[in-house]
């Protein structure tokens, strides 16, 4: 039974608002928690009892109303019934007083003002004795996730081992929050929101009890605005009843919450859709001289687009009773019209847009530039449109006859004005269809040049490593030459592949580089791959094997040893072969120096 059916009394009370007014007082004025009440249901009538709740939800969906109904379900007591019980249609012994929040033996504690350990001390050293009067000591802790992680580990034992006379009910928007070990402590019930329909409902009861008129538009808006929490909706139709002088108009409620016609929204909608843009910056500033803010018109714009592309999938969603007849309507006409590529698009950008314009010190322009840039992509073809018009596009002469049988004229510009004449009728398969709801418009005809001849470039061989240095050399790359004689070590040498080691300084980037400048100096595409083999040497390698070798045998040629006998401290600084053959794998000639070596200074 609701607070509104006490007696005469309260007619010479001061005023209560709609939300304390109306507020449930057993389970079956409970709106949209449907499962929670029949678990509760089935709990009580079995004797299955938790010794502790949480009760999660978003704000005024009922968790602190749910916890003082289940405070008085525990603690039911009639002349007939004393017993725990979900049956509260007969006002109790303890009903009254819990209900109004000012009974002993049922506790209620805001966590948010009472964080630390010394409050859950103060609960700990209590719960031992008896409730005074009633059944069980019910503490009721709201907001349990404010609490300090001390006050929680406080809490536990208690909370798992709890005295057979004390019950626990947890409330909390936050449920991520808190800890595991009290969760695994509860039985938790996730209180949902109320569905749109249950809330137009419950309103236009509600509004009947005080005698109010209220438009069916007005009702769906206050739904909308309340996202599903009951007490929102009651406090805005408090402040319609009192906007309207006691009449609730649609018109009243859209100037109250700033909100646009959602009539003119859907208008907006069509000329956005349609490309015309003159048409939609005038519905904008006729919404905007109305009071509507431009953030709320694109957001209502959004709203809609979701609501067509959902009604394309799902048509039952137009039997939401938050829905204008317009909204119905019109949206499963676009929804038949439009392609999901295109909707997905018209998102996108609107949620790019609207954080432009609520961030934005120049809303209005803000606004205006995000409908202008959604009418202009209006009058563009997809990616796979325009991959399709470019692929069967093709040079067309004195009217001849395309691939697929159909003429052409001098007034029919090819594949883009052919993706020009879709307009509001459905494609077979919705995919392909553009964003544009306007008629069929000529485009001229395009002029397409003959392919201008394209030399193909000259390919160079590449065998070794040398080659690829001498490649280098001949472009004037000295870093990549200095890098590949350092760094790389051969293993394999294919046309159109190489496979390679790597020493343990190479760059990360080395063998992406050597690919992309092999393309352009050789004219053809190279794979070049690293190898788990060992690979040979490296050029830099080969060229100090190889100066040590010429060191070597210098010193033991018998002409050399003579002259650095007679010369006291004489050396070897170089040593050149003239007209020696190239070998493969380094350059004719290679300059050396003299090893560290004492015994040859």
């Amino acid at each position: 039974m609701s607070e509104a059916g006490n007696s005469g009394t309260e007619k010479a009370a001061a005023y209560r608002v709609l939300a304390r007014k109306y507020r449930p007082s057993n389970f079956s004025e409970l709106v949209g928690q449907e499962p929670m009440v029949r678990t509760l249901t089935n709990a009580f009538a079995t004797g299955r009892i938790a010794q502790a709740w949480m009760l999660t939800g978003v704000r005024g969906v009922g968790k602190t109303t749910t916890a003082r109904i289940l405070a008085r379900a525990l603690n039911y007591r009639t002349s007939t019934v004393d017993q725990p019980s979900v049956d509260l249609a007969v006002l109790g012994e303890h009903c009254q007083a819990i209900m109004e929040g000012r009974h002993v033996d049922v506790i209620e504690m805001d966590a948010a003002s009472h964080t630390g350990i010394d409050d859950i001390r103060d609960i700990i050293e209590r719960v031992r004795y008896a409730p005074v009067s009633a059944r069980y000591k019910v503490y009721i802790i709201d907001e349990v996730h404010m609490l300090s992680t001390q006050a929680f580990n406080g809490l536990l034992k208690t909370l798992e081992e709890p005295p057979p006379h004390v019950k626990f009910i947890f409330a909390t928007t936050e449920i991520r929050k808190v800890p595991i070990t009290v969760l695994s402590r509860c039985q938790r019930f996730d209180l949902r929101r109320i569905d749109a329909g249950a809330l137009v409902a419950h309103l236009s009861s509600i509004a009947g009890k005080e005698g109010i008129s209220v438009d069916d538009d007005a009702l769906a808006m206050i739904a909308r605005a309340a996202e599903g929490s009951a007490r929102d909706s009651l406090s805005i139709l408090d402040q319609a009843i009192a906007h309207g002088a006691g009449s609730v108009s649609a018109e009243a409620v859209r100037a109250m919450l700033g909100l646009a016609d959602r009539a003119r929204i859907v208008d907006l909608f069509e000329h956005v859709m349609k490309g015309d843009v003159a048409a939609a910056l005038a519905e904008f500033r006729t919404q905007y001289d109305t009071g509507a803010d431009p953030a709320a018109v694109l957001t209502d714009l959004a709203e809609f687009n979701h609501l067509v592309t959902r009604l394309r999938f799902v048509p039952t969603a137009m039997d939401d009773a938050s829905l204008s007849q317009d909204e119905r309507q019109r949206g499963a006409d676009f929804a038949r019209a439009l392609s999901v590529r295109v909707l997905s698009r018209t998102w996108q950008m609107l949620l790019k847009g609207i954080p432009e314009v609520q961030s934005s010190n120049r809303p209005v322009s803000a606004a205006e530039m995000v409908l202008i840039r959604l009418a202009h992509a209006a009058d563009l073809p997809t990616l796979d449109e325009a991959l399709r018009s470019l692929e069967g596009a093709a040079p067309v002469q004195n009217g001849a006859p395309r691939s697929n049988g159909a003429p052409t004229g001098p007034g029919n510009g090819g594949g883009a004005s052919a993706v020009a004449a879709q307009t509001r009728m459905p494609s077979g398969s919705g995919g392909a269809q553009t964003m544009r709801l306007v008629g069929a418009t000529p485009a001229p005809a395009a002029f397409v040049a003959p392919p201008a001849p394209v030399s193909e470039p000259q390919q160079v061989p590449v065998r070794s490593l040398a080659d690829i240095v001498a490649l280098a050399d001949a472009q004037r790359d000295i870093a990549l030459k200095v890098l590949v004689k350092r760094c790389i070590r051969p293993v394999r040498f294919e046309p159109g592949r190489i496979d390679v080691n790597l020493t343990d300084d190479a760059p990360k980037l080395l063998l992406n580089e050597l690919t992309t400048k092999l393309r352009a100096w050789t004219g053809r595409n190279w794979l070049v791959s690293l190898s788990k083999e060992e690979g040979g040497q490296t050029l830099a390698e080969m060229e100090s094997t190889k100066r040590e070798n010429a060191f070597l045998d210098a010193k033991s040629d018998p002409t050399v040893a003579a002259i650095l006998a007679r010369f006291p401290g004489a050396k070897i600084i170089d040593v050149r072969i003239p007209d020696a053959p190239e070998a493969d794998t380094t350059e004719a000639e290679v300059p050396v120096e003299p090893p560290a070596d004492d015994d040859e200074t």
